[in-house]
């Protein structure tokens, strides 16, 4: 329940996740390249591997990367020093722009998990208990448990729709 909490708590996490993301994702390529800064090329597959970890991470729907094209603009914009490459702070800043969508998408839909799913579970609950066959195991779920399972339904099938683009 506690890491609920933390979940919708708000820009604060967000911050902390697009950091822990963004710094483990910088430092993979720092370590194998021994660059300072990440180019266009180590840029976009940092982007792939950022998508990556948000689609695993994150509930909700399938996030797609943006193009080669997108991502060139947006590093351009996010380039202070305009040496072509970004640093950790300019990757950061990259990234918080780059996730900006995603992750109030990602709030929205876990909102409405989190609140509409229990309610909704309780309430068909004792419409469930009178189908055949799963209606005794139903009565004798809890209605705490039953709400869990209902929500952890409602989330798997989240996670299973198509790209948002």
């Amino acid at each position: 329940m506690g890491q609920i909490l933390d979940k919708i708590q708000g820009k604060e996490w967000r911050q902390r996740q697009i950091r822990k993301i963004s710094d483990k994702v910088f430092d993979l390529f720092k370590n194998e390249s021994g660059r300072a800064n990440l180019r266009f090329e180590d840029l976009y597959i940092a982007v792939l591997l950022v998508f990556n970890d948000i689609n695993k991470h994150l509930p909700g729907p399938h996030f797609d990367p943006p193009s080669k094209e997108q991502i060139r603009t947006m590093m351009l914009d996010c380039d202070i020093n305009l040496d072509g490459e970004l640093d950790r702070e300019e990757f950061v800043r990259f990234i918080k722009q780059l996730t900006a969508d995603t992750f109030t998408t990602v709030s929205q839909g876990l909102i409405i998990t989190l609140a509409v799913a229990p309610t909704v579970a309780l309430l068909t609950k004792r419409a469930t208990e009178g189908l055949p066959g799963v209606g005794k195991v139903v009565h004798r779920l809890p209605n705490s448990v039953y709400a869990s399972l209902v929500t952890l339904a409602v989330v798997l099938f989240q996670k299973s729709l198509p790209a948002i683009e």
